[in-house]
């Protein structure tokens, strides 16, 4: 309550008001009681006065007569409707209107009688030792030859003076309360059109949410409150501008960050991650909400970007190093930069992904080394064999038309393995446009196996085909689908002894139609089936001048340009399967 302007403004009205009518009502109150006392202290004076005046008169034997005092006493009070006490110059009680005088201490010592035997009068006001009451109390001497006879003692109780001033008090308690009422009544009034104004603006801000910030609040008045209105309001404008433009910048930011192939965080000066793009999530394998607030180590769980930061906090300059996340195979190329000014004491840490880079330079590396190991071989026999005609062998017919025979295998080779790679290269860029038409799978299947029919027979080896008439069309190019079924019945035909059984067909497995080559030959370890299908990967090492290693690469490539799958079941010394699949037309 007291934290309201309404309330301290009303309260300091109720009390001023409270305090004037409680001091003016002590006042008057007072000036009443003094008022009504002086009056009775004159009236009780002049009382005195009269019977002391009665008493002494010469004419009268009341002093005369000490007998009659009482008396006197008695019939003056009953007119005064007072106490009348006439007391000796020695302070013996001579006469007494309401008590036996007898039983009454000497007077002498009052001060309003020790008063009047001083100066002729006296007064004062004091609770009687005779009758227990505040009174007040005059007296008059009588004087006769310059000597006091007697003192004339008037005295009235102030039960009816205390009760008139508390009457007043009940009255001006009264006034005061009402007044008071009325005073908070005007004060809560006046609160409260002075503190309207400010209520509503309170509630307009109060209420105010970004989206309402276009929105003016509803103060019509021109005073000071008006005033800070239409300040509110220009703040209100500018504030509105400045809102819009943070909320374009930060839209623009998180699409960036949203966007950003590279993973991005930023750490404060605690080491905690205060900002993740989905980017770093997907890297390090957790969300936003399991990343913010979090320290870097528990985030990332590697120690070399932890001290990439550490090193760049220490130095204050940017610092880079290179990682691998083991489980997923990543490559990282990490990058950690104070912020400055712009966000004091936190490092931004940015991790560039090159695992593709550093697949793409293996696969260079690889294609490098293997393509040397086989060109190796053909150029070692061709020097050989050159080197041997030029040493003689030339003189010898018959041994010179026997190792023109092998340089001619030997070019062959290295024409095929050239051809191969010319092919492998055209189909990986795309440049071999496949001529897509509805097929029947028999005639890939029977094709394939016509042209390696001979071949198969002079290794003494069983082929057949089993393909159903009826199967639907394959969307197609019908040549190159044979050349990958003839790759795939070559290698067969390669790696199976003498004596065993190929077999080539097709079958429909929902919308697609997977054909197959199976054989009981050699069979390929579980470690080599994943590779078959590299270029230059050979499983059987002892055989590798029996073949380029280019032949699976190229099915693959031909079948992934059909929208098709290839793969491949095996056990060793039981055989293999390969299979591809192609869509129904």
């Amino acid at each position: 309550m007291f934290h309201s302007i309404r309330w301290r403004i009303a309260l300091l009205y109720v009390t001023l008001i409270l305090v004037i009518m409680f001091g003016l009502g002590l006042y008057i109150s007072n000036f009443v009681r003094q008022t009504y006392l002086s009056g009775l202290e004159n009236q009780l004076g002049s009382q005195a006065r009269m019977v002391a005046a009665a008493i002494g008169n010469k004419q009268s034997n009341a002093l005369a007569d000490p007998n009659q005092l009482d008396a006197k006493a008695k019939y003056w009070a009953s007119i005064l409707g007072a106490r009348v006490t006439l007391i000796g110059p020695d302070g013996v009680v001579l006469g007494e209107s309401h008590t036996d005088r007898t039983r009454m201490d000497n007077h002498l010592s009052r001060p309003e009688v020790a008063q009047a035997l001083a100066t002729g009068q006296g007064n004062s006001v004091r609770i009687s030792s005779t009758t227990g009451f505040e009174m007040m109390y005059s007296a008059y001497a009588i004087r006769q030859n310059g000597q006091t006879v007697c003192i004339v003692r008037v005295a009235l109780p102030l039960s009816q003076v205390e009760a008139n001033t508390a009457h007043l008090q009940r009255v001006l308690l009264g006034a005061s309360l009402l007044a008071a009422g009325l005073a908070i009544l005007l004060a809560m009034l006046v609160a409260g059109q002075t503190t309207r104004p400010l209520r509503e603006l309170t509630r307009a801000i109060a209420q105010l949410s970004v989206e309402e910030l276009g929105k003016k609040p509803t103060l019509t008045s021109r005073d000071e409150v008006g005033q800070l209105a239409l300040a509110f309001d220009a703040m209100r404008a500018k504030l509105s501008g400045e809102i819009a433009a943070l909320n374009s910048e930060r839209g623009k930011l998180s699409a960036v960050l949203q966007k950003m192939t590279d993973g991005v965080l930023i750490v404060d000066e605690a080491g905690f991650v205060q900002l993740i793009n989905p980017a770093a999530e997907e890297m390090f394998n957790v969300t936003t909400a399991q990343a913010c607030g979090r320290s870097l180590v528990e985030v990332l769980r590697h120690h070399q970007p932890v001290e990439m930061w550490q090193l760049c906090r220490a130095t204050n300059k940017p610092q880079s190093a290179t990682l691998e996340i083991g489980l997923k195979r990543l490559y990282l190329q990490g990058t950690a930069a104070p912020l400055g000014d712009a966000l004091p004491g936190s490092t931004l840490l940015l991790f560039q992904n090159l695992t593709r880079q550093r697949q793409l330079e293996t696969v260079r590396r690889d294609f490098i080394s293997n393509i040397s190991h086989e060109l190796r071989t053909p150029l070692a026999a061709l020097k050989a064999l050159t080197e041997t005609l030029q040493e003689g062998a030339l003189e010898d017919p018959p041994a010179a038309r026997r190792f023109l025979q092998q340089i001619e295998t030997e070019v062959d080779a290295l024409s095929l393995m050239t051809a191969e790679l010319l092919e492998l290269s055209r189909i990986e860029s795309g440049r071999v446009p496949l001529e897509l038409k509805p097929t029947p799978p028999l005639d890939i299947a029977q094709r394939a196996y016509e042209r390696l029919r001979l071949q198969a027979e002079r290794a003494g080896l069983t082929l057949q085909v089993a393909c159903d008439e009826t199967l639907p069309l394959v969307l197609a190019d019908g040549v190159r689908l044979q050349q990958v079924a003839v790759n795939l019945l070559h290698n067969a035909i390669k790696f199976t002894p003498a004596g065993g059984k190929i077999e080539i067909g097709a079958r429909q497995d929902n919308s697609m139609i997977v054909f197959y080559v199976k054989d009981n030959g050699i069979g390929i370890s579980p470690e080599d089936l994943p590779r078959i299908f590299e270029r230059f990967y050979k499983a059987d090492r002892s055989r590798a001048s029996s073949g380029t290693g280019l032949g699976l690469a190229i099915a693959r490539h031909l079948v992934e340009a059909h929208n098709g799958r290839i793969w491949a079941e095996s056990r060793p010394g039981e055989g293999s399967t390969f299979y591809f699949s192609v869509p129904i037309a």
